[in-house]
């Protein structure tokens, strides 16, 4: 049974989401601030973080990046904030979704479910995918150029294999966003930007001036149809 570590300052929308969760089989640890969200975290080990990013003493955004040094565990962040910023920062640190307050507690349970399905190593098939020097390995869910292994999130991992199984296809934003989450998404097609940006910096040799995965402006992105 997956567990969930659900971060918040309040207590009343944490019962009512830890409701929710334990009501769709999860198991559920809570927390209130940032310090108490990494002891849970490494006490508990879960299998995926709902964190708010307005935490007081240790902001959500820094517990984030001290999650990232230490694990690639999914998270979904929740934000009261009208910041667009705080929502493009959370995503270049590696952040698998996010949902704004106020929210319906039975989309967050959707959307846990849907990260959840995305990382398991099981539910991808096992063909290996050569695309110049490198391997994705959908079963297992790596990447690698050469003998380095790339650690990647699992959105960016998802983006990644989309646009890799056909190379020279132009996808457009829309289209990614749709592939890797679902009709869940309902958020600024612009977020894939950033996800391609993280993505490009962990591949490309200079993401400057791209190899594989290659901007169609106007469109989209596609994968470099010249690499076999």
């Amino acid at each position: 049974m997956p567990t969930i570590l659900v971060v918040d300052d309040e207590a009343r929308l944490v019962k009512l989401v830890r409701a929710y969760l334990e009501r769709a089989g999860y198991d559920v640890v809570a927390a209130y601030d940032g310090h108490e969200a990494l002891v849970a975290f490494r006490r508990a080990v879960p299998d995926l973080v709902v964190l708010d990013l307005n935490l007081p003493g240790r902001d959500g955004l820094d517990v984030f990046r001290a999650l990232r040094q230490e694990s690639d565990v999914p998270v979904i962040m929740l934000t009261a904030r009208v910041d667009e910023s705080d929502r493009v920062v959370g995503l270049e640190l590696g952040a698998d979704d996010y949902v704004t307050k106020p929210f319906s507690p039975r989309e967050l349970v959707a959307r846990v479910g849907a990260v959840l399905r995305r990382a398991e190593h099981t539910s991808a098939p096992s063909g290996l995918i050569r695309r110049g020097d490198m391997v994705i390995d959908p079963g297992r869910r790596i990447a690698r150029r050469g003998d380095k292994e790339i650690a990647l999130t699992t959105t960016e991992f998802d983006l990644l294999h989309t646009l890799a199984q056909y190379p020279g296809q132009v996808f457009s934003r829309g289209q990614l966003l749709s592939q890797i989450q679902g009709d869940l998404y309902e958020s600024d097609e612009r977020t894939v930007n950033t996800h391609i940006k993280n993505l490009r910096r962990k591949i490309e040799p200079d993401p400057r001036h791209p190899r594989y995965v290659i901007t169609v402006f106007g469109t989209g992105y596609k994968f470099a149809g010249g690499l076999s």
